[in-house]
C-alpha cells in the first residue's frame, strides 16, 4: 500500500496543478514542529523562483483549494503560514482507516519492491580453527539484520560468511600437529590408505593449537619457514595436507555454526578463500591481458587511482613479489564465482573501516576489469568499533580478547539477576527468558547506534528496562500482550480485532501517526543500510504507545466501541513491533 506521505502528496497535487503550478512542488515532509503541524509542505518556496510570486500567495492558493476540494475530509488542518510553508494536520478518521487498511494487509501494506533483484551480503569474516570473539559481533548483527531486512522487502537476499580459511594459519596447525603427534599417518610420507574419518583434535585443543603455532612463528624463524612451505604445499594439493585441512573445516564449522547460532544469526553459504583458488590463475592472466596488470617491485599491481579522488590511492597488489596472491585477489576471485553462480544486481560487504583502502581496491579492479557492471552496486557498510567505558575496544578483565560465547554468557547472568530480584517465575523459565532478553540487549545495543561510529558496551544500560534500550522495547511488547490476554479473560474478543476509530486523544492520534512511519522507515533503512532507523522508529513507537496506555483506561473503558478500537490499535502496534525486532534479529518473552 502506498505511504502516507505519498497519499498526503497525491491530494496536495491538484491543487497546485489546479493554482497553475507543476505537481513536482506538492513534496510532503514530516514536521519537524510537531507542536504546529504534523506535516509539512515547503514546495511553495521552491515554486516562487519558478513563478516569480511571493510563496505565501502560492501556498493560500493551494492551501484554499485543498480545504475547499475533494480530498478536504483528509484534512483537519491545512494552513499557510509566513514565509511561505504550508502546515498540515491529517483528519482523525481518515488516520484511522488508514491504519484500518493497513491491519488487513501481508506484512501491513509493506511493498516487496526487490522482487527478481539478487543482492550477496557478505557479513562473517571469520577464521577457522579461532574461536568468535568480540571482533566479530559487529559484522554478524549488522548483517544478519541487513539480510533480513532485503528479504521482508522481496529481495533474494544470499549471506555469506565467507571464512578465512586458506591462509599461512593453516600451515601453522599442520606444523604444530605434526610436532605434537608425529605419529600420525599425514605425515608419513609412504602412508598410501585412506585417512582417518575422525579429526585427530577436538575444538579446544584446535583452538590453543593455532595461538601456540603463530607464538612460536615469531620466535622461530625455522618453524615459519615449515608453516609457509605446509601453505604452499596444501594449496598446491598436498593429498594429506588437504585431509588434515578438511578436518579443520569440519571441527571448526561446527563450532562457528552454534556460535554464530546463538547470536540468531545465520548463513545462506560456508564459502570461504578457499572456494575462490580455482578462479585466481585465469583471474591474474585475465588482468595481464587486459593491460591492467603490470608488474613493480617484483610484484604484479592493478592501478585504481582516478582523476578527482579526494586522497591518493596506491595500486592495488594481485601477487606479491614471492608469487602469492593476496586478500585482494581472493576477493576478486570470490567476486567472480558470485557473478557466476548468482549474477547479483547488488553487493553489500559488512567489516570494519580498517579495511575501507581495501574494498575501495577491490571494487575499481571489478569493474576496470568488467568483472562486475559498472552500474552494479558495491557498498561496503563500514562499522566502527565496540569500546569498553574506557574508550578503547573491549576487553576482558585481564586485557585479553573476549571471546563472543563469554561476552553473551555475562550480558544473560546479568539480566537473570535482574529478573530474580523480583522473583515471579520459576528459575528454568527465569534463564529462557534471560537468554531472550540478553540476545535484544545485545543486538539493541549494537544496532541502535549509527553503524560506522564507535560506541561503548556499558551493560548495565543495554539491560536496563528503561529509556531506549532492547529490553524496554521487550516489555512494551509484552505489556501489550497482557493488556490483550485479560481483555480476554474479561469475555473481550481479543482474536478478533475491533475496527480503529478515529482518535479520541492527542495521546492516541500521536500514537497512530507513529505507526504509520513503518512504511517510510523499512526500506529507508534498507536502502541506507542503516538499521539504527529501525531502532529509533521501534523506540518512538514504545514511547507512543506507553504515553497511550498511561493516560488512557484501555481495560476500563464502558464505550464498548471504543474499547474495541483500543485493542485494534494496541494489536496492530504489538504486530508492527514484532515484525521490526525480527527484522533486527530478536523477539519478544511471553512475559517478563
Amino acid at each position: 500500500m502506498k505511504k502516507i506521505l505519498d497519499c498526503i502528496a497525491d491530494a496536495i497535487k491538484p491543487a497546485f496543478t489546479d493554482s497553475g503550478y507543476d505537481e513536482s512542488f506538492a513534496r510532503i515532509t514530516l514536521s519537524n514542529r510537531p507542536d504546529l503541524c504534523e506535516y509539512q509542505c515547503n514546495g511553495a518556496m521552491a515554486a516562487a523562483k519558478t513563478y516569480k510570486k511571493k510563496p505565501i500567495d502560492i501556498a493560500n492558493d493551494v492551501a484554499e483549494r485543498v480545504m475547499n476540494g475533494p480530498h478536504r475530509d483528509m484534512f483537519s488542518q491545512i494552513t499557510a503560514v509566513m514565509p511561505g510553508f504550508i502546515n498540515i494536520r491529517l483528519g482523525e478518521s481518515y488516520v484511522a482507516e488508514f491504519l484500518n487498511a493497513m491491519d488487513k494487509e501481508p506484512k501491513y501494506g509493506m511493498e516487496e519492491i526487490g522482487k527478481d533483484e539478487t543482492i550477496i551480503v557478505d557479513y562473517g569474516g571469520a577464521n577457522v580453527a579461532k574461536p568468535l570473539h568480540v571482533g566479530h559481533l559487529r559484522s554478524a548483527i549488522i548483517g544478519e539484520s541487513v539480510k533480513r531486512l532485503g528479504r521482508f522487502l522481496g529481495y533474494r537476499m544470499i549471506g555469506d560468511v565467507h571464512l578465512g580459511d586458506w591462509g599461512l594459519q593453516m600451515g601453522l596447525i599442520i606444523e604444530e600437529l605434526r610436532d605434537r603427534k608425529p605419529d600420525l599417518p599425514y605425515f608419513d610420507e609412504t602412508f598410501q590408505g585412506e585417512y582417518p574419518k575422525e579429526p585427530p583434535f577436538t575444538i579446544s585443543e584446535l583452538e590453543d593449537i593455532y595461538p601456540t603455532a603463530s607464538a612460536k612463528s615469531k620466535e622461530d624463524d625455522s618453524f615459519k619457514v615449515r608453516a609457509q612451505e605446509a601453505t604452499f604445499q596444501l594449496q598446491n594439493g598436498h593429498r594429506a595436507y588437504r585431509a588434515i585441512w578438511r578436518h579443520i573445516m569440519s571441527v571448526s564449522l561446527a563450532d562457528l555454526k552454534k556460535n554464530y547460532g546463538s547470536l540468531g544469526v545465520t548463513f545462506d553459504l560456508w564459502k570461504g578463500e578457499s572456494d575462490a583458488q580455482e578462479y585466481i590463475p585465469g583471474l591474474i592472466e585475465d588482468l595481464e591481458n587486459k593491460g591492467l596488470a603490470y608488474e613493480s617491485q617484483g610484484a604484479l599491481v592493478v592501478d585504481i587511482a582516478r582523476e578527482g579522488d579526494s586522497k591518493e590511492l596506491p595500486p592495488c597488489i594481485i601477487r606479491k613479489s614471492d608469487g602469492a596472491a593476496l586478500y585482494a585477489t581472493s576477493d576478486l576471485g570470490t567476486i567472480l564465482d558470485r557473478e557466476k553462480k548468482y549474477s547479483p544486481s547488488k553487493y553489500i560487504y559488512i567489516t570494519d573501516k580498517r579495511q575501507e583502502l581495501h574494498f575501495i581496491q577491490v571494487f575499481r579492479v571489478a569493474k576496470m576489469a568488467g568483472y562486475v557492471k559498472e552500474s552494479t552496486p558495491m557498498v561496503h557498510l563500514m562499522f566502527g568499533t565496540m569500546n569498553g567505558k574506557d574508550g578503547k575496544p573491549f576487553k576482558t578483565r585481564e586485557g585479553g580478547v573476549m571471546r563472543l560465547e563469554n561476552l553473551v554468557a555475562d550480558i544473560n547472568d546479568a539480566v537473570y539477576e535482574r529478573i530474580m530480584e523480583n522473583r515471579t517465575v520459576s528459575d528454568d523459565e527465569a534463564r529462557a527468558t534471560a537468554g531472550i532478553i540478553g540476545l535484544a540487549a545485545l543486538k539493541y545495543g549494537d544496532l541502535s547506534n549509527q553503524a560506522s561510529k564507535d560506541y561503548v558496551f556499558d551493560m548495565d544500560r543495554f539491560i536496563s528496562f528503561e529509556g531506549n534500550t532492547g529490553p524496554y522495547i521487550l516489555y512494551t511488547i509484552v505489556r501489550i500482550k497482557s493488556i490483550l490476554a485479560k481483555y480476554k479473560e474479561t469475555g473481550g474478543q481479543a482474536g478478533i480485532k475491533g475496527k480503529i476509530l478515529g482518535a479520541a486523544s492527542e495521546a492516541e492520534k500521536n500514537l497512530m501517526l507513529q505507526i504509520t512511519k513503518y512504511h517510510e522507515v523499512i526500506p529507508g533503512s534498507f536502502g541506507e543500510t542503516a538499521p539504527h532507523k529501525i531502532c529509533q522508529f521501534i523506540y518512538e513507537l514504545s514511547d507512543a504507545f506507553n504515553k497511550f496506555y498511561n493516560s488512557t483506561m484501555i481495560l476500563k473503558e464502558e464505550d464498548g466501541e471504543r474499547q474495541a478500537s483500543y485493542i485494534g490499535l494496541i494489536g496492530l502496534t504489538k504486530g508492527v513491533l514484532e515484525t521490526c525486532i525480527d527484522l533486527l534479529g530478536f523477539e519478544a518473552p511471553e512475559r517478563m
